[in-house]
C-alpha cells in the first residue's frame, strides 16, 4: 500500500473511531449538563442544614484558630512554622500563630501547625513543656478546649496531663495548672486564651467526623437517597440537558466500608444515578472530585484541615479508584467520561507529577474501554490555560477540563448584569478559544455559573449573564456543565433559575 494511502486510510479510521465514540456516548456532542454538586460529596455552603445537627459544630476539622492570651495580650506561636517550643509573644496573629484542628470528639484536638507539625508535650524532664514537633499525633498531642460558658471566645486549654496551658512568660507556655487559684477566667488568668476562629472547612470529611460513627451513618444515608433522585434525572432531560457531571470521592472504591470517618453507601447512590441517566437518555461524567491527600486544599477536595497532600506517592492509590471505576462502568451504555481529577492547585500540584498521573489514569481507563472520553483537568490559579495541550493532543478521546467563574475575583465585584455578561462575550470567548485546537483535545467548560455579586441585581440581569454564558459556553466543543443542578444559592442552582424563569436552554 502507497504512502498516502496509508495516510487515508489512517483518517479514516480516525474518523471512525470518533463516531464509534459519538454513538457510545449516545447523544452528539457538545454536551449540556449539570453538575450533581454537594450530594456525594457534600459541600456546606450548598447543603448548610446537613451540618445544624453536629455537637459544637463551630470547631470541625480544619477549622483555623489563633489564641490569645488574655494576661500578656499576645497570640501563641509556632517559631518558624513549627519543630520548636511554643511561645506567646506575637501581637499580630498570621500563619505561625495559626493552629488547625483535627477533631477527635466535640470538645477533644489535636492542633496542627503551619510546617504540619502536631502541637504536644514534651517526653523529657516534667512533660510540661509545650512544643510544635511532632509528625504523628498521639496521646501527648491531644487537648481539649474548656469554653466559658458566657462567652465561648474565652478558652482553657488542657494538656494531655490534664493539667491547663498557661502563658507564664512570653517565651515560657507550659501545661502545669491545676484550675484552681486564679482569678475565674479574668484577664490577669494566664491560662485563659481568646480564641478566634479564622477559617473553616465544611466537607464531607468534617461532616462525618462531626456526626461520628453512630450517627453520621444514618445522616449520609438519608442525604443521598432524597438530595438526588429519579424525578430530578425526568426534569434536567425535559428542560434541555442530556448528561450530567457527578463528583465523586476517593472513598468510593472502598465501599461499603471506606476508610474512617467516611462511611459507606454513595456507591449505591452512584449505581443509581446510572440507571435514572439510562431511563431518560442522559450521559453521566464521572468525576474523582477528591483525591487522596487533597489535591487543592478546599472542603470539596475531601481535606481534613485545608493542607495540599496530594503528590507523586498519592499517585498509585489515585489511579486504583480510576481503574475501580472504569472497570465497574466502562462497559454501561450511559457512561460518557472519566474526569481523572478536579481541579488540582498550582502550584501546590506539580505539573510534572500531575502529567505523570494523568497518563497513569488516562492508561486504567483505556485498560477496560477505547471510546470512553477522558478528561485531564487543567490547575487552578494560573494564567496560562494552554500547559495540557501538547501532552492531551496525544491521546484520543482526551478533553481538558476548563472552569470559568466571574464569582472568585475582587475585579467583578463592580460589575452588573450587563459588564459581566460583556466580559463573557470578549474574554471568555477569547480564552475558550486560545484553548481549542484543530487536532488537540475537546474542552469542557466543567463549571461555571450565572450568580453575580450584586446582591441589589435585577433578574433581567441574571438572564443577560446566564444567556451569554450559554451562548458562548455552547461552542466549546465536548460542552458545559453548570455548578450545580440544585443548591441552597439559588442562582447557583440550575433547577431554580430554570423554575423561575432566570435561564432558558434553546
Amino acid at each position: 500500500m502507497k504512502r498516502q494511502q496509508l495516510h487515508q486510510f489512517a483518517a479514516v479510521l480516525s474518523l471512525l473511531a470518533w463516531l464509534l465514540a459519538q454513538c457510545g456516548s449516545g447523544e452528539l456532542l457538545p454536551f449540556k449538563a449539570a453538575n450533581l454538586g454537594g450530594w456525594l460529596v457534600t459541600e456546606g455552603w450548598m447543603t448548610s442544614s446537613l451540618f445544624d445537627g453536629i455537637p459544637n459544630k463551630d470547631l470541625l476539622d480544619g477549622t483555623q484558630v489563633h489564641f490569645k492570651s488574655v494576661s500578656l495580650n499576645k497570640y501563641l506561636c509556632a517559631e518558624k512554622g513549627g519543630g520548636s517550643a511554643l511561645v506567646a509573644n506575637r501581637r499580630n496573629p498570621r500563619s505561625w500563630e495559626t493552629f488547625r484542628l483535627w477533631r477527635i470528639n466535640e470538645t477533644t484536638f489535636n492542633f496542627r501547625v503551619s510546617n504540619k507539625d502536631f502541637v504536644g508535650l514534651a517526653d523529657e524532664g516534667e512533660g510540661i513543656k509545650v512544643f510544635a514537633r511532632a509528625a504523628e499525633p498521639g496521646p501527648n498531642e491531644t487537648f481539649t478546649i474548656v469554653q466559658n460558658a458566657d462567652n465561648p471566645s474565652r478558652v482553657r486549654i488542657v494538656a494531655s496531663n490534664n493539667l491547663y496551658l498557661q502563658a507564664i512568660m512570653e517565651n515560657y507556655v507550659v501545661a502545669d495548672y491545676l484550675g484552681s487559684s486564679y482569678d475565674e477566667w479574668g484577664d490577669g488568668d494566664p491560662s485563659v486564651f481568646e480564641m478566634h476562629i479564622i477559617k473553616t472547612l465544611q466537607g464531607e470529611y468534617q461532616l462525618t467526623n462531626g456526626y461520628g460513627p453512630d450517627e453520621a451513618p444514618k445522616i449520609m444515608k438519608n442525604h443521598w437517597s432524597t438530595y438526588i433522585v429519579e424525578d430530578d434525572f425526568r426534569f434536567m432531560s425535559q428542560h434541555g440537558l442530556n448528561a450530567v457531571r457527578i463528583p465523586v470521592g476517593w472513598w468510593i472504591k472502598y465501599d461499603p466500608f471506606p476508610p474512617k470517618p467516611f462511611v459507606g453507601g454513595s456507591l449505591q447512590a452512584l449505581d443509581n444515578a446510572f440507571a435514572w441517566a439510562g431511563n431518560h437518555n442522559m450521559k453521566v461524567i464521572l468525576d474523582l472530585h477528591a483525591v487522596p491527600g487533597s489535591q487543592n486544599g478546599d472542603h470539596h477536595s475531601g481535606s481534613r484541615d485545608g493542607f495540599i497532600e496530594w503528590d507523586e506517592s498519592r499517585i498509585l492509590e489515585t489511579v486504583s479508584v480510576i481503574e475501580f471505576l472504569a472497570q465497574r462502568y466502562c462497559d454501561h451504555p450511559s457512561l460518557a467520561a472519566i474526569e481523572l481529577m478536579n481541579e488540582p492547585s498550582a502550584p501546590g500540584v506539580h505539573l510534572h507529577t500531575l502529567m505523570q498521573y494523568y497518563q497513569a489514569g488516562y492508561d486504567a481507563v483505556r485498560t477496560y474501554t477505547a471510546t470512553t472520553y477522558v478528561i485531564l483537568s487543567n490547575r487552578l490559579g494560573l494564567a496560562n490555560s494552554t500547559e495540557l495541550l501538547p501532552f492531551a493532543t496525544g491521546l484520543s478521546n482526551s478533553v481538558i477540563d476548563v472552569h470559568y467563574y466571574n464569582r472568585y475575583s475582587d475585579y467583578f465585584q463592580s460589575m452588573n448584569g450587563r459588564q459581566n455578561a460583556d466580559y463573557i462575550y470578549k474574554k471568555r470567548s477569547k480564552q475558550l478559544k486560545e484553548v481549542t485546537r484543530d487536532g488537540g483535545p475537546l474542552i469542557f467548560v466543567g463549571e461555571w455559573t450565572a450568580d453575580l455579586y450584586l446582591n441589589d441585581t435585577k433578574k433581567e440581569d441574571y438572564q443577560r449573564f446566564a444567556k451569554a454564558q450559554l451562548e458562548v459556553y455552547g461552542k466549546a466543543t465536548f460542552g458545559w456543565a453548570y455548578w450545580s443542578y440544585k443548591c441552597e444559592e439559588k442562582y447557583w442552582s440550575f433547577k431554580w433559575m430554570v423554575e423561575n424563569n432566570y435561564m432558558q436552554l434553546s
